[in-house]
């Protein structure tokens, strides 16, 4: 037993401490357990085993940890944050892995937490019920306001269920400056947000009513997000559905997003991003930026969108840079999609000032390179299906559109472009005016050079 003893005494310590372990059963129990898993093999107990482990064909034994007999109550109103700290806490200091559930039928009311890592072992949260988030932002008085669930240095863990993750975010939204012009314009926390996590997995959960981003993944590698589905009104304020900030391998397949903001941000520092199968709308379309504000640096790369549709977005595909940034987005791929009324299904803008006051004119730019759009079909909500805006000083190169055939609902569909510089194979409706082969001064990333390519006017 030696080289448990450190964490048994950890375990009896906090056994006895916490008001959650009131019941003198349970701690007899749970104690056993981690006996019984730690140093006798458990499946010489036969029956016992199967209601202390859980057990699935192909993997190892986990131990079950329920929300319910740590004392929380799971009735909406009371605060249940107190033990859903203690249970990660227990969970992620065990040796085996640990499944934390929270059932079905029953609602967790959870103030701003941090789930931190590095775990001993690999843990899994099982959402069943709904965990609600406290409805009054004074609540984060003090606080983080950045954040509500915030899993940090966390390595294969997994979130999943058919359960639901509350935001509460309306009244968040009624105090925008987007909302109400004569609001301050203040942050607002993530929904659920993991930074500097690996081999992650989220699956089949539903993310509602966020009080800004739904979903966010910064600085992670290796991360898996399935079967997930994120509500929100067309109306509500800055609610990105997942926002990826640099991070690296991460895959999106099946989701389903409506929401007030981008269905998917992808910013600074990211690549080897996978999008399949996505549903957008209502919201704002699947976005790589912005890039480049207060003259940062950013860099977007091997990003690939593989099947999407799109339903009454405002965008569908885009890329937007502000003025003034450097860095550079390229190998950006964009296939297989489907558009019904958006209202700028394909739009490239270096332009982009979301701002109140004019943005001022500068030269510099991120630069936009090797961008693929490819099998786009659908209707467009306003007249210019395709807009390719880009900077004067540092034009988008190596675009390629194929197979695309937008439609206006009110007409012939027309293209817009600047600085845009390409090809395109196949039919192309509306026409992506290649005119003829032409020479410009172009200024890439690195160095200026002559670039030769087919011009969009």
């Amino acid at each position: 037993m030696a080289p448990h003893s450190h964490k048994m005494r950890e375990l009896i310590s906090s056994s006895v401490s916490s008001s959650q372990f009131k019941n003198s059963f349970l701690q007899i129990i749970y104690l056993i357990n981690y006996v019984l898993f730690n140093f006798v093999n458990p499946k010489s107990f036969g029956p016992i085993s199967s209601g202390i482990y859980g057990n699935t064909p192909g993997s190892s034994n986990f131990i079950l940890l329920n929300i319910d007999d740590f004392g929380a109550r799971g009735d909406g109103c009371t605060d249940d944050t107190k033990t859903l700290q203690d249970i990660w806490k227990l969970a992620c200091s065990l040796s085996s892995r640990a499944k934390i559930i929270i059932p079905a039928k029953k609602s967790y009311h959870v103030r701003p937490t941090n789930f931190s890592g590095p775990c001993l072992s690999k843990v899994t949260l099982q959402i069943s019920g709904v965990i609600v988030a406290p409805q009054d932002p004074e609540v984060w008085s003090g606080l983080d306001v950045h954040k509500w669930l915030y899993f940090r240095g966390v390595d294969y863990l997994t979130v999943e269920g058919d359960g639901k993750i509350n935001g509460m975010g309306q009244e968040w939204w009624a105090r925008s400056c987007k909302t109400n012009t004569s609001n301050l314009c203040t942050h607002a926390p993530t929904a659920i947000t993991f930074h500097k996590c690996s081999k992650l997995q989220v699956r089949n959960i539903t993310l509602a009513n966020s009080q800004q981003m739904h979903m966010a993944f910064t600085s992670c590698v290796n991360v898996a997000v399935s079967g997930v589905k994120i509500l929100s009104p067309a109306d509500s304020p800055n609610t990105d559905g997942i926002h990826i900030s640099a991070s690296t391998e991460v895959d999106l397949t099946g989701i389903a997003v409506s929401t007030g903001d981008d269905c998917v941000s992808i910013v600074s520092n990211s690549s080897k991003i996978r999008v399949k199968d996505i549903f957008c709308g209502p919201g704002h379309g699947i976005s790589i930026g912005s890039l480049g504000k207060h003259n940062s640096s950013a860099a977007v790369q091997d990003v690939v969108v593989d099947g999407a549709i799109f339903i009454n977005t405002e965008n569908g595909v885009r890329i937007k840079t502000w003025q003034g940034g450097s860095g550079f987005a390229r190998k950006i791929t964009f296939q297989n999609i489907q558009m019904r009324n958006v209202s700028h299904p394909i739009i490239i803008n270096q332009y982009y000032c979301d701002s109140t006051l004019p943005c001022p004119n500068q030269t510099s730019s991120v630069s936009i390179d090797s961008v693929i759009f490819r099998n786009i079909k659908g209707t467009s909500a306003t007249e210019e299906a395709i807009i390719l805006s880009c900077s004067d000083d540092y034009p988008c190169t190596g675009l390629f559109l194929e197979d695309i055939q937008l439609e206006w609902v009110s007409g012939v569909a027309k293209a817009f472009c600047w600085e845009a510089y390409g090809t395109s194979l196949g039919l192309v409706r509306p026409s992506p005016c290649v005119d003829a082969l032409v020479r410009q001064t172009a200024k890439s990333y690195s160095m200026s050079m002559w670039i030769y390519d087919y011009a969009f006017f």
